[in-house]
């Protein structure tokens, strides 16, 4: 399977031509339905509600774009199967994510939904052999996996608290991901990525500060076991295992950093780490004296210089 630099740059189109006239659609259905993100909570930091539905946008982008390429391109059984298990398990915990949106669960169960569809995830990838930095043991190969899937899944959760901020990150590292897939000959995760680019850019006209649309649990936890599946499958072109490990940390450092500190001060301040909060990078940042907008161009500043690194060693 080959794909020329023409296809991939068409990918990135159409995906952000898709998800960028489909977000203002969603937005309407969000604003009929009265799906909002309604500041009621104590950690919520926006004054008015926001329609939700933005991830329903991402997913059927991603989706579509995939499948339909795959289809006109005539992609192998072998290259089916390859990308429907990336693809099915973020569109299972996607749906999840839309039923939170719409109903509001509480943090526990949404927690435990989440582990389940990374540990299912994590065993894909162990029993297809298809984990990009195996330690040759399996039992390490399994457990390394798993908690990366789970906690990178949280982590870009956590991390949608300020507008843009999450994808405009998840963009970073999708286009750092599609350069190191490129240079690496691994066309599908050079393709998904540049898929999952595109997606989170054509979004992010919608979503950028003031933010006229969010993309709630669906599109955060459906883009996090994305980009935790893609950046674990990533085979990097390197002999020494401490920078094949050390590739997908630096791809997704700030989000790891961002639910790093929440998590270590909650527990420093005796609170459940699951509790929401204002105690975020991002908020940190606009306490500091930075306007939403400049925290949101920082930290997207910071992942691209973090996968800048990615991508040297």
């Amino acid at each position: 399977m080959t794909i020329s630099d023409f296809q991939y740059f068409i990918l990135f189109v159409l995906t952000f031509a898709v998800v960028g006239f489909l977000t203002p659609v969603m937005r309407k259905v969000a604003i009929t339905k009265k799906i909002y993100d309604a500041p009621t909570a104590a950690h919520k930091t926006h004054k008015e509600p926001v329609p939700y539905l933005g991830g329903v946008a991402i997913i059927i982008g991603v989706v579509l774009i995939s499948y339909g390429v795959a289809i006109f391109d005539g992609f192998t059984a072998e290259n089916y199967l390859l990308m429907t298990s990336v693809l099915a398990p973020a569109i299972i915990l996607g749906a999840i994510g839309l039923w939170d949106d719409m109903r509001n669960l509480r943090p526990a169960p949404r927690l435990a939904i989440q582990t389940v569809a990374g540990l299912f995830t994590a065993w894909i990838l162990i029993s297809q052999n298809t984990v990009g930095t195996p330690t040759e043991s399996k039992i390490l190969d399994a457990l390394i996996t798993s908690i990366w899937i789970v906690g990178i899944c949280n982590s870009i959760n956590f991390f949608d608290n300020l507008d843009g901020g999450a994808a405009g990150t998840v963009a970073v590292t999708s286009i750092a991901l599609f350069v190191l897939g490129f240079q690496g000959q691994q066309f599908l995760i050079a393709a998904l990525s540049a898929v999952t680019a595109g997606a989170t850019i054509g979004f992010l006209l919608w979503n950028k500060s003031p933010a006229r649309i969010y993309m709630g649990d669906a599109g955060a936890l459906f883009l996090g076991i994305l980009i935790a599946t893609l950046t674990i499958r990533l085979q990097p072109d390197t002999e020494v295992m401490w920078t094949s490990l050390a590739t997908p940390v630096l791809l997704l450092a700030i989000p790891i950093l961002d639910t790093s500190v929440a998590v270590l001060s909650r527990i420093k301040r005796g609170i459940s780490p699951l509790q929401g909060g204002h105690d975020h990078l991002s908020h940190r940042l606009v306490r500091g004296g930075m306007t939403r907008k400049s925290a949101a161009i920082l930290l997207w500043a910071l992942s691209g210089f973090f996968a800048l690194c990615a991508i040297a060693i």
